[in-house]
């Protein structure tokens, strides 16, 4: 795999989880995913996941590739996320994102970012995002 294919592969994944979605064809079927909130996930976790913070997320939200590393099968990328949330908070967070390739698509994929971001600022708001679904 050359370098701008590991390149591509990250990038797409950030558009992927931007969106909201994880596309099977961007990771192979037993993907791993591992970050500092959540530990370890396999991929149907991990989807879950992402789609649960896209539910979370109004307007504006992304992330801007800061540097991008690729060799051999891994890639490293150094990210920042700046998320407008529905209760109207901003969540940003500055990440390194290590992936691991296989056969054209993402095998494995750890994320480092400061924990206080989804402790203090995403976890109330999906403790009341869920209350609220309760009620209902």
């Amino acid at each position: 795999m050359t370098a701008n294919s590991g390149h591509q592969l990250a990038r797409d994944f950030f558009a992927a989880v931007a969106s909201g979605h994880l596309p099977e064809d961007l990771v192979t079927p037993d993907m791993t995913a591992s970050t500092l909130t959540t530990g370890d996930s396999d991929r149907e976790r991990f989807a879950g996941g992402i789609k649960m913070r896209a539910a979370l997320v109004s307007g504006e939200h992304g992330y801007d590739v800061l540097s991008l590393t690729a060799e051999d099968d891994r890639v490293a990328a150094e990210v920042t996320s700046d998320w407008a949330l529905i209760n109207g908070e901003r969540a940003r967070n500055r990440h390194v994102f290590i992936f691991h390739l296989r056969d054209g698509r993402i095998a494995s994929v750890a994320e480092y970012m400061d924990p206080a971001v989804p402790r203090e600022i995403i976890g109330p708001l999906i403790q009341q995002t869920l209350a609220a679904r309760a009620k209902q």
